[in-house]
């Protein structure tokens, strides 16, 4: 695989992911240039040395560029790229996006002028704190960078674009935007869903009981945690992976009603067949993740 370099890297989005791009490919750019329409992103990245240019105007933003990353929350992209983004590109720049879902992006990405190397992507990385503010150059490092490359794109783009992935020290996971939508609704749109439903339910009780805050310890604290998430960004996840979540949460409600009659029935033996297994797949998926983490 080649090294990968940018003669001029634009990163559109100042947040807590498009601000460690910036920073973890500073020295893989001849300049960098961060587009954002917050003031106090922009000066931050200038002031911090993340970029060496800041701008609101994408036009301005991206009209030099041969790597464009695209790390505005979902929706944004989506605009971005139908709106008029391809027109202020040059020829054979690289573009590729970080947002959550993948299926509406790529499907808008085949809008692009022919010459444009668009390829979808998705780093399975973040942290609780947001803003640029928070941003980390080892963010992306051994984790997770999905690449969903589409038809139109060519060996040399998917080239650049997993030269870009080992350069941030991250780990290239191709697959198409379809089977990632279907991954990612199983192990982060649902199990915001749960967090967010186990929180509703634990605050009706909470105002019968306020002991329920008082007692609410580790087991609460993990499972809600997820459930304090940014509304806007996962109003953006969920409305553009909406069949795949729903189908997960007509699964999930199977298995509660199974749980549900077990219980009820006082059926021991029952519910404990059902969680055996479960707790199985738990501790093999530990197991692995120790295991990967070990040979890292």
């Amino acid at each position: 695989m080649s090294s990968f370099f940018a003669r001029h890297l634009t990163v559109v989005g100042l947040g807590l992911m498009g601000g460690s791009l910036a920073l973890a490919l500073r020295d893989k750019a001849q300049t960098v240039t961060g587009v954002d329409m917050s003031a106090e992103a922009r000066a931050y990245a200038l002031a911090h040395g993340i970029v060496d240019q800041v701008t609101d105007d994408l036009r301005l933003g991206v009209s030099e560029a041969d790597v464009v990353l695209l790390a505005a929350p979902v929706k944004g992209i989506i605009s971005m790229i139908r709106g008029r983004l391809g027109a202020y590109l040059r020829s054979n720049t690289l573009v590729v996006d970080i947002g959550s879902t993948k299926a509406d992006i790529c499907e808008a990405m085949r809008e692009l002028p022919i010459g444009i190397q668009a390829i979808g992507g998705h780093p399975m990385t973040g942290k609780e704190s947001p803003g640029i503010d928070h941003c980390d150059a080892n963010l992306y490092r051994d984790r997770p960078f999905v690449l969903c490359p589409s038809r139109r794109t060519t060996p040399a783009a998917r080239d650049r674009a997993l030269a870009m992935v080992d350069a941030l020290g991250a780990v290239p996971i191709e697959m198409d935007a379809a089977r990632h939508d279907r991954v990612v609704a199983a192990i982060s749109h649902l199990p915001y869903l749960l967090s967010a439903a186990l929180v509703a339910t634990v605050s009706k009780e909470g105002e019968k009981d306020d002991a329920v805050w008082g007692l609410a310890a580790g087991g609460f604290r993990d499972m809600s945690r997820l459930a304090a998430q940014d509304l806007s960004m996962m109003g953006d996840i969920l409305s553009t992976n909406t069949r795949a979540v729903a189908t997960l949460l007509a699964q999930f409600r199977m298995q509660l009603a199974m749980m549900e009659a077990a219980l009820i029935a006082q059926e021991n033996g029952t519910l404990t067949d059902m969680l055996r297994p479960v707790r199985q797949a738990r501790l093999a998926w530990a197991h692995r993740q120790e295991k990967t983490k070990r040979g890292s």
